[in-house]
Order: structure tokens, then sequence, then C-alpha cells
């Protein structure tokens, strides 16, 4: 029996969401009655609306939006039910098949709403402005604030309406395509075929040689795969440009600073601030180097625990150890965390087909997020449920503020995750006794940061050099994306990690550069900002968590910059993100000094 078959169970293989709040199965036929009802809804919404908005008073325009917000309810409802059905196995046809129906619906009712939009942004400012502060629509209020920034790259409704029909058979088909591809595609290793999923696991193993295996396994098929993944990334890269070009967006990141609520020189900030500490990820590397015993850093040694033969963790025990951390900060927190598992709210069991990742999905405000993992049993699975479930709280608060505002934008979505994450590791840090088991969480710690800031500010860079490039370039060879990816990594890693020329591939599975293009500097943000949060929690605690979950509770209801404010932090200004690097920089300098201590 191999070292894979004998895998120790975790207890999470059949921990299995219930997705019955939304629909019982594929068959259910309230589905069929919702798809049609929800098309009846957007053409009767159309009929009365259509060319009228600019004659609304306050009082008939909250009526509108009331109406809208009901109709992208049942929309949203359906889409989640098919996409959450979908990844927990992209290899069912059926599941595939109403994915797509779905976003065949999803466009068709953007079609016949977005005059809306169009209509909202030809009212002269000053009529608009009126509007926005009327007590009438003060529900509404940030919603019709930012979304007049909008005002530029919106096009006519004719126009919206094709873009919408086209990225169905375009964008939304390209990246399903990808997803399907990595999803059921199977990685050799030590005589078996396994999911991408669990061969990156591996990279987290002690056993260097399983570790040098697993990367073999992993560049192999990516290489397998390279001409068609290449042929995606072209494919979507284009359609972007194009879109940008459309919607006047002179950068190919502008639309995501956009959505994010923030400016090119908040964003400009934090990557200059985030690459001028390389350094510190190229002293920490040095430092594990010596800790592994190794005389050499490679790629795939990033990620190896310290410490050798680390304990599997139940999912009961990983379970508790969220919930008591997130009770210990707030019985709220702790009471609403519970509710996921104990009403089936998560999916966390490694199973064939399933999409790689984690997520949490906010779904609709009439039903309730979900949680989305492959729990392995290592100490970093429980952050990661942590982690989603940090999002799972925030999506379950926010939902009060209705489909238009309980989103949050992509830069402060993350620090619920984040901050969930944190409050596990203290925790733990607390309870451990044995200075090498507490230097090991330090040191796994560490990872998941310079995961989470420099490597995803590094993926930032390699965005923009590859839609620059695809711009000026034309389409891209499997080689030069290769190129620019090892550029950028080389930048972040220097001398302490030696990269192998397989790594030149590893571009080509990160789905975020996919389905959420410029997502990635959000990871970075939330971080930097939630270790500033902490720090301010740990010197006045006063209140703190009653304001926290306030915080969470507003969503998308306020600007980022004015939510943090009233936590005592400013976001705009440019020495702002130094908090948080100083905070990494102290927990390099923790483990630095624990190490000499064990020695």
């Amino acid at each position: 029996m191999s070292e894979n078959s004998a895998k120790k169970k975790t207890g999470a293989e059949n921990i299995n969401w219930d997705l019955s709040d939304l629909y019982s199965s594929n068959e259910d036929p309230q589905l069929a009655k919702d798809k049609k009802k929800v098309l009846e809804q957007a053409e009767a919404f159309g009929n009365k609306y259509r060319g009228k908005v600019s004659e609304l008073d306050a009082g008939a325009f909250k009526g509108m939006l009331d109406e809208y917000e009901d109709i992208l309810d049942l929309a949203g409802k359906l889409g989640s039910f098919a996409y959450l059905q979908w990844s927990t196995d992209t290899t069912n046809t059926s599941y595939g098949k109403l994915v797509a129906e779905s976003n065949e619906l999803s466009s068709e009712v953007s079609q016949k709403l977005v005059f809306l939009d169009v209509e909202w942004l030809e009212i002269p400012d000053e009529d608009a402005h009126k509007l926005i502060e009327s007590e009438e629509l003060s529900k509404y209020k940030h919603y019709l604030e930012s979304s007049r920034r909008y005002k530029e790259h919106v096009l006519e409704e004719k126009q919206e309406q094709i873009l919408s029909a086209k990225s169905v058979t375009g964008r939304s088909a390209w990246v399903r395509f990808f997803d399907e591809t990595l999803g059921s595609a199977k990685f050799e290793l030590d005589g078996e075929e396994l999911s991408e999923q669990e061969v990156l696991s591996k990279l987290h193993e002690s056993d260097r040689d399983l570790r040098i295996r697993a990367h073999a396994s992993l560049t192999n098929k990516f290489n397998d795969l390279s001409r068609s993944l290449t042929f995606v990334f072209n494919t979507l890269l284009a359609d972007k440009s194009t879109n940008d070009k459309l919607r006047k967006y002179d950068s190919w990141i502008d639309s995501r600073n956009l959505s994010n609520q923030t400016d090119k020189e908040t964003v400009n900030a934090l990557v200059d601030s985030v690459t001028s500490k390389y350094d510190l990820v190229q002293r920490y590397y040095k430092l594990k180097q010596q800790l592994l015993g190794l005389d050499e850093m490679k790629d795939y040694d990033r990620y190896a625990p310290i410490m050798k033969n680390e304990a599997t963790i139940d999912w009961t025990s990983a379970k508790e150890m969220v919930l008591d951390s997130y009770t210990n900060f707030h019985p709220q927190m702790g009471k609403i965390t519970e509710e996921f598992f104990e009403k089936s709210w998560i999916d966390a069991a490694i199973k064939p087909g399933k999409r790689g990742g984690a997520y949490s999905a906010g779904t609709v405000p009439s039903a309730h997020p979900y949680v989305f993992m492959n729990f392995d049993g290592k100490i970093r699975d429980v952050q990661t449920l942590a982690h989603e479930l940090g999002h799972g709280v925030h999506q379950y608060l926010s939902r009060q503020q209705g489909v238009l505002q309980s989103s949050t934008p992509l830069t402060t979505a993350e620090t619920a995750s984040v901050f969930g994450e944190m409050l596990v590791f203290q925790k733990l840090m607390k309870e451990l006794d044995d200075p090498k088991e507490k230097l090991a969480l330090l040191i796994g710690k560490i990872d998941d940061t310079i995961a989470t800031v420099f490597r995803q500010i590094s993926m930032n860079r390699f965005e923009h050099a590859m839609h620059t490039a695809r711009r000026e370039e034309g389409e891209l060879t499997t080689e030069r994306f290769s190129e620019l990816w090892m550029e950028q990594q080389k930048a972040l890693y220097g001398d302490s990690v030696s990269l192998t020329d397989e790594y030149g591939i590893w571009w080509s599975y990160i789905p975020h550069f996919l389905h959420t293009p410029g997502y990635v500097y959000a990871y970075a943000f939330g971080e930097l900002l939630v270790l500033a949060l902490y720090e301010e929690y740990t010197q006045r605690p006063d209140g703190f968590s009653d304001r926290y979950l306030e915080l969470l509770s507003a969503g998308g209801s306020e600007w980022p910059q004015d939510l943090v404010a009233k936590m005592g932090l400013d976001i705009t200004q440019p020495d702002f993100w130094n908090k948080g690097l100083s905070s990494f920089e102290r927990m390099v300098e923790e483990a630095e000094e624990m190490a000499r201590v064990i020695k």
C-alpha cells in the first residue's frame, strides 16, 4: 500500500453541505418555476420603468430599487445553487449543464435590467445628488453614490445587452473550461491518480522526497495541459483588453480598483510598500533553510513544516478550535459559526471531481452563506476553515443590507477571513507549551502571511506584466508567460530560494487570474489591514469586538476607508501599510529568537 493509500481519516470525509435551503436538486420543480418567474419579473420591471427612471421622485425611486433587489435575489439564488452544486463535482455533466443554463439566464435577466444603470447614470449630477441625499433613499445611499463613479464606463443599453449576451459564450465559457480542465485532471503520484488539490497538499509534507515527486507530478500535468491553458489565458486577456477599450479604462487594473472602491494611489502605495520589503521574505527563507537543515532551499521546500510527522487534526478538533476562538472573541460570532456546522452549510470532504481551493459563497440575502473547502487534516486546513468561516460570518451579518449593499469590495472582503485566522493562531500559540511546537506554528503563520501578502503582490506584478505584454505584443507563447512569471518570482525570493526551471509553468493553474482579474492584491490589502487591526485590538481591547461586528454588519453600505476609520485606522495614508509590515517583521524576529533559544 502506498503512502497515499494509507492516508489517515480526518472525519471530514462525510462533511457535505445541504443545499436544500436553495433547491433540493436539479429536478426540484421550484427551479423551473423560479427560472420562469425571474424572467417574467425582469420583463415586467422593464415595461414599468424603462425610459422613466429620470422622472421618478425619491419615494418612487426607492420602490423601483426594492423591486430590483427582489429580482436580483431570485436570480442570485438560481446561480448560486448551480455553481455550488457543480463545485462539488465538476465532472458531472448535469451539474455543468445547469451552470451553463444559469449563466444564460443571468445574461438574459441582465439584458432586461441594464437600462436602469444606463438611465441612472444619464441623470444630471445635481438631480442625482438630490436623490442620493433624500431621506427616502437613505437605505440605498452608498449604492447610488458609488455607482455614479461608473458614469464614464457604462455604454448605451443596446451595447450593454450585446456584451452581456456574448459573455455567456465568451468569458464565462472559457473560465468554465479552465475550471473543468483542472478539476477533472488526474495527477500521477506513486502509482496513483490524484486530484490537483491532493497533490498540492503534498508540498506541505515533511518528507522532501515526497515533495519532489509531488512537484514533478504537478509540473508534468501542467506541461501536458499547457497548450490549452495558454490558449485560455490568451483568449481571456484579449477579451479583457477589448472590454477595457470599449469601456474607456486606461489600464487593465482600473476596473478592479473601481469595483474595490479604492484608487490607483492607494493600490500603488500598497504594492510599493510590499515590494520594498521583499528582503524580509529572503531573510526568513534563509532562517527556514537552517531550520530544515537544507544545503539549498528549493521552490518545493517553501511550505515544508519544520517538525516531522505533523499530527493529523481531525474535523471535530478543527471545529472546536475555530468555534472556541470565535466565541471567545464575541459570543455572537461563535453562535453564527455554530450554525454552519449544525445546519450543514459546509462542504469539506475531498472528493473526485471536486474543484480545488476554498471559498465562502454569500449566495443571496434571502438565504445564507455556504463554505467550501478541501479538508486534509493539516494545521493549515484549520486556518483555511477559520478563514472561510470569517467570510461566512461577514456575509451572514451583512445580509441585512440587501442585495445591492451586502457585498463588500474585495479590499475589505478579506478582513473578516484573515482576522478569523489570526484569532485561531493566537489561541493555539497561547495553548502550546513545547517551544519547538510553538516555533513550528509560528513558522506556519509566517509561511501563510508570505503567501497572502508577498506572493500575492508578486502575482499582481505578474498580472500587470502579462496584461501589458498581451496588449503590446499580441498572443503570448507558453514560454513568454513563464518568462514573465519567473521574473517576478526571482524578484521576490532573490537568492534565498533556488527556483527550478520546472517552476516556470506554475502560473498556469492559478484561477484568480481568470475568475477575477486584478483580485490578488486584495489578499495583501486584507492581511496587512488585519495585522494593524489586531494590533489595535491588543492595545485597546475595550469595545473592540462590538465595533468589529458593526463593521462586518455594515457590509458594503459605506466607503471602506470610513468603515475602517471607525476602528481607529486610516487606510488612505501611504504609511498605513508599514504598520502591518512592521508586525510581520516582528514575527520574523520572534522566529529568529525562538530558533536561537531552542538551539
